[in-house]
């Protein structure tokens, strides 16, 4: 009955003192618990048993005084299973090298001498921090392909954006995405797209600075067989073929003025003509632009029209670049490493204390599409098990000088604080407290006075 009971959860106790191995063997209730005295021994039951939740001894054999062996063996568990947590446990106020496991990735420490109950409830904690990471996965997978699959967002400003997105998404207005080259603007349509009741249609994009000016005329409005040479047949337009759905005019400020008069003319009439044709075709679409350019200066120049800037902008949408958006540079990085290391088939722990600083102070000027590609190279070109700030091609920052009004500059250290914390460890309180060296409530206080969203 006790063996049905505790089928699927599984400790693997990593310890050399033969009679504390027999003291932690009976000593946890609900756990299969699986017994070994050195790094090959607790690699193969780990292996074998897929446990959960591993205790470390950090001074096993041949270092029983030391803590070489028992940080390579916690190397090796995070590197063939990233997701089992691992309870470092060590000497009475052997704080050093406590914190350097935690660093190494180690859920949590406990010190001796052994307290079988207290010991059992960091390692009950442990099993259903898995547990609820194992179920978010399984949720993640489930809902792959949903209206904001794929935003990453901690920071109030993305925050912000995503429920405008839910706002405006049911409406049918023409809306205009402002922001940066790589800060998202095609994901953010999408998402528009796909919350709205065209959903199940089609989304159609187009990039506007990316097709010649002499195409461009013909990719939008489509052709009659014969309009020009090479034109063997009858051809839809994106404009048409979008019809029921979304049509995404990427980059509208590269548009040349002549077609710019053509798209507010589709924009009043809701009708396109083929080149070569005669025939108004009406169209029930709805248009999302987007632009890196400052179009209110392409307005002054005579470079884009203005009556057509007041048509698509019906509703706009400033998306904030990387450097602005606090926390969240972190939690995308954790987001693109699993992602990449599992498509690239590498078993990677996590970043360097050096990178996560390098990533924190660099200014993303490429913004969310750098930070994607940096990373995808890092995994690929990675010898150790951790991605540092040279496999990111990054420096470490130099800090800026700092304010001289004390409680603004000790609130700004707070927040910048919490963020980090926040979005290196994935929005998890718990965590992210214990990193601050607060208590649960204080930073439940903090989050509120700050007014973040976790």
């Amino acid at each position: 009955m006790a063996r049905a009971q505790n089928e699927g959860r599984h400790l693997l106790v990593v310890e050399d003192d033969p009679g504390l191995q027999r003291q932690l063997r009976w000593c946890f209730d609900g756990f299969d618990v699986h017994v070994a005295g050195d790094r090959h021994s607790a690699l193969e039951l780990l292996e074998r048993h897929r446990a959960q939740v591993v205790t470390l001894d950090l001074g096993l054999p041949p270092d029983s005084g030391g803590t070489t062996e028992g940080l390579a063996t916690l190397r090796e568990i995070h590197t063939t299973r990233p997701d089992a947590k691992v309870i470092v446990v060590t000497g009475n106020g052997d704080r050093e090298n406590a914190v350097r496991a935690v660093g190494m990735g180690a859920f949590d420490f406990y010190y001796k001498p052994i307290d079988a109950e207290i010991l059992g409830l960091v390692v009950n904690r442990a099993y259903r921090v898995h547990e609820l990471e194992m179920e978010n996965r399984r949720l993640s997978e489930q809902t792959a392909g949903t209206s904001l699959d794929g935003v990453i967002a901690c920071s109030p400003g993305m925050l912000d954006i995503c429920r405008t997105v839910e706002k405006v998404a049911p409406a049918d207005a023409t809306t205009l995405l402002l922001g940066e080259s790589g800060t998202g603007k095609e994901l953010i349509a999408r998402a528009l797209h796909e919350l709205s009741p065209r959903g199940k249609g089609p989304c159609v994009a187009i990039n506007c600075a990316a097709i010649p000016e002499t195409l461009l005329e013909s990719e939008l409005f489509g052709y009659e067989k014969g309009a020009f040479t090479g034109a063997a047949k009858q051809t839809l337009g994106k404009i048409e073929s979008a019809h029921g759905g979304t049509l995404f005019l990427d980059e509208v400020g590269d548009l040349p003025m002549l077609l710019q008069a053509k798209l507010l003319r589709f924009l009043q009439e809701r009708v396109v003509e083929h080149l070569g044709g005669r025939k108004e075709i009406p169209v029930d679409v709805r248009v999302i632009c987007a632009t890196h350019c400052d179009l209110q200066a392409l307005i002054a120049t005579r470079d884009f029209r203005e009556d057509l800037y007041y048509r698509i902008s019906e509703i706009a949408i400033h998306i904030p670049p990387l450097r602005g958006r606090e926390g969240d540079v972190l939690l995308l990085a954790r987001y693109f490493l699993d992602q990449t290391a599992r498509h690239e088939n590498r078993a990677l722990s996590g970043f360097s204390q050096d990178a996560l600083i390098a990533m924190e102070g660099y200014a993303w000027p490429g913004n969310v599409r750098e930070l994607k590609n940096r990373i995808k190279r890092a995994v690929i070109m990675a010898e150790g098990t951790y991605i540092t700030a040279q496999d990111l091609e990054l420096s470490t920052p130099v800090n800026d000088a700092p304010s001289f009004r004390l409680r603004e500059a000790r609130e700004n250290a707070e927040r910048q604080a919490v963020l980090r914390a926040l979005g290196r460890v994935g929005g998890k309180v718990s965590e992210a407290s214990e990193l601050l060296g607060v208590s649960r409530p204080t930073l439940y206080d903090m989050i509120r006075k700050f007014r973040l969203k976790v």
